[in-house]
């Protein structure tokens, strides 16, 4: 059997959906892949060309974690815990061409890969929802990790997502012909952590504030922010402000795929550009090489861009419908790799 997963991209609300804020992702054509087969014995054995790596364990539930974030294992016990003892063993290969660690999802795609290659093989009956349900379970809660939900359900149920997880969880699909983006990955790599100690812990430092006083505080619908000046450090204000601007382009973007206001492409890149001032001054999550990528991206055509993923490295992307070789040429004159991408499917059973 092979299980493919896409990749994914986020188009707006980068660092918001752990705010309780929602987001638009779109996956893409750059996908991951796990072939394989039952073996006679309880031995599940991967092997990971790609990166040089294999890993081998023996079906004993429950399954005892023995290295940081062991994935494979916690999804396993996920579905025990949801009744499945699956103990048949497993000859598995992955191979895929996401760039890794650069912001686009090839973690959460592989542990995708292998939910649904478990779900297909034993008949387990979960939809792509689902299976981005338990992805998320066995990344995320089973390590209590400060991620969203983004990752796990953008690559599950693919093309582009309106994905909501507050007071509860709800997807939209949009099917709109985007036409070509251009990946440009930095091969900086990323600076998760450091990241998320000043965007992510800053603003929800900045919140517990403004909750104290006032108690009825709401992110998602506050719309005149001023009244809370007073309460907070210069740069807890500066996020608090950019993260209300990048809901408001969210909700922009989201009535233009709604068809509720005219659709532009010209109008999606001016957003995506708007998007990335936030992320580039506000939250100061990009770095010069992607500033310098982004430009070149907009000087060779490209309709709009912005950092992907939680930034300090890793890639960007850019919004070229009309003439993505030459925004993948302009890309690479300053140092980037890049590749041409367009909206993709979910999570497939090729065989």
């Amino acid at each position: 059997m092979i299980i493919s997963t896409p990749g994914r991209i986020c188009l707006f609300g980068e660092h918001q959906d752990y705010l309780g804020l929602p987001v638009i992702a779109a996956a893409i054509s750059k996908r991951i892949q796990i072939e394989g087969d039952f073996r006679e014995d309880n031995i599940v054995h991967f092997s990971l060309p790609d990166v040089g790596a294999e890993e081998t364990f023996e079906l004993n539930y429950p399954l005892a974690y023995t290295k940081e974030r062991d994935y494979f294992k916690s999804v396993l016990n996920v579905l025990y815990r949801k009744g499945h003892r699956l103990d048949k063993g497993l000859e598995l290969t992955v191979s895929g061409n996401i760039p890794i660690n650069s912001g686009t999802s090839s973690s959460s795609a592989l542990l995708v890969s292998w939910v649904n290659f478990l779900n297909e093989i034993y008949g387990l009956g979960y939809t792509q929802k689902q299976v981005g349900e338990i992805t998320y379970k066995a990344e995320v809660l089973e390590f209590s990790e400060p991620g969203g939900m983004m990752d796990q359900y953008s690559t599950a149920v693919g093309n582009v997502i309106y994905l909501a997880s507050v007071p509860e969880i709800h997807i939209e699909t949009y099917a709109r012909e985007l036409g070509t983006f251009v990946l440009g990955d930095s091969e900086e790599p990323k600076d998760t952590l450091g990241i998320l100690s000043h965007v992510k812990f800053g603003m929800l430092g900045g919140m517990k504030k403004i909750q104290a006083k006032y108690p009825n505080f709401d992110l998602a619908t506050e719309k005149d922010p001023a009244k809370y000046r007073g309460l907070l450090t210069d740069d807890e204000w500066v996020l608090l402000q950019s993260n209300i601007s990048d809901r408001d382009l969210l909700l922009e973007a989201k009535a233009m795929f709604e068809g509720k206001i005219a659709w532009s492409d010209e109008k999606l890149g001016s957003l995506l550009n708007e998007h990335q001032v936030n992320l580039r001054e506000h939250k100061r999550i990009s770095t010069p090489k992607i500033d310098r990528m982004l430009r070149a991206a907009l000087d060779a055509g490209a309709l709009g861009g912005k950092i992907n993923g939680s930034g300090g490295g890793g890639c960007m992307f850019a919004y070229a419908p009309n003439n993505p070789g030459e925004v993948v040429e302009a890309i690479e004159k300053v140092g980037g790799k890049a590749y041409i991408i367009t909206v993709d499917k979910g999570t497939t059973k090729i065989r």
